[in-house]
């Protein structure tokens, strides 16, 4: 009897299973000078794959992207290959204009990223024509490298994805984060349910209504602060609990809506005045994000040590 086998899973096909997982997104820490931290860069990353994180986004929205230099961004890139080791993907954030987004995607591919994540183009007049022509150009110089796509925008639906994907087969995934598990549900099934990994892009309070529609990963800026509570978010979506998931979700809630608040503008500060007070990094944010009031600071450390208490940390 002959028996079939299976063909080995392609590199682009093995990396696509490989980002079904929380796709941490680490701050860039500052000095009191202004200037990139990057010893605790590297420290926040180790401590996030000794926590088993699988993937981390540098120069991602938590990451301040839009306030680094062309060098800082070169240069979080190489700190997060030099800290996971191997250990973790590294998924490269880029993005503003086609030419800036292409050098950055050939210099994360030569610094050794496994993949890329591009930012919604920041353009005030978009057509969808023109946003698959965008990443079509960015893919293609770096055909090696996986792409996920970072859609905010609801315009863009299943069809423009679908479009993409037929012709650069290395765009692999898609980060979601329109508000709308409906339209999410929609656009992944016009777009190819499992031709893309599909990942939550809103974080832990969008992820169990993301995954019972089609979801298989979701991003996180709170994973930089309660590794364990990502985790366990994980584990329980990846097994159906949404019980537990929703007890998990509830432990999140507060801290995610602190960040969510009139329109995400402390987003990023909160999680950094959270690491500041467990002593791992500076609380310093760059305009026009703002270092946080006082009673908000005190708000934050009450969770952080309600987190210590259940063990999240």
């Amino acid at each position: 009897m002959i028996l079939e086998t299976q063909d080995p899973p392609t590199p682009l096909e093995a990396l696509r299973t490989r980002l079904a997982t929380i796709i941490a997104i680490p701050v860039t820490p500052f000095r009191a000078d202004g200037a990139v931290d990057w010893d605790h860069h590297t420290a926040l990353i180790r401590r996030l794959v000794g926590h088993g994180v699988d993937a981390v986004t540098p120069n991602g929205n938590t990451g301040e992207f839009y306030t680094l230099t062309e060098a800082e961004t070169r240069r979080s890139v190489e700190s997060a290959v030099a800290a996971v080791d191997g250990a973790a993907v590294v998924m490269a954030g880029v993005g503003l204009d086609v030419e800036s987004a292409v050098l950055a995607a050939r210099h994360a591919r030569e610094a050794g990223a496994g993949a890329l994540m591009v930012h919604q183009p920041v353009h005030p007049y978009r057509s969808a024509e023109g946003w698959i022509e965008y990443h079509r150009n960015i893919a293609d110089a770096v055909p090696e490298l996986g792409v996920v796509l970072y859609v905010r925008d609801p315009r863009i639906g299943g069809a423009q994805i679908r479009a993409l994907g037929e012709h650069s087969p290395n765009v692999i995934g898609v980060k979601y984060a329109v508000p709308d598990p409906v339209r999410f549900a929609g656009v992944a099934r016009d777009a190819g349910l499992r031709r893309f990994v599909w990942i939550a892009g809103l974080a832990e309070l969008s992820a169990p209504g993301y995954w019972a529609v089609g979801a298989t990963g979701f991003t996180s800026g709170l994973v930089n602060v309660a590794p364990g509570l990502s985790t366990a978010l994980l584990r329980a979506l990846r097994g159906g609990d949404y019980r537990k998931a929703m007890a998990v979700w509830e432990s999140a809630r507060a801290f995610e809506e602190l960040r969510a608040a009139d329109a995400s503008a402390d987003n990023v500060s909160v999680v950094k005045e959270a690491l500041a007070h467990l002593g791992l990094c500076g609380r310093a944010v760059r305009p026009p994000s703002r270092v946080l009031p006082p009673d908000l600071r005190e708000r934050i450390a009450e969770l952080v040590e309600q987190w210590r208490r259940e063990g999240w940390l």
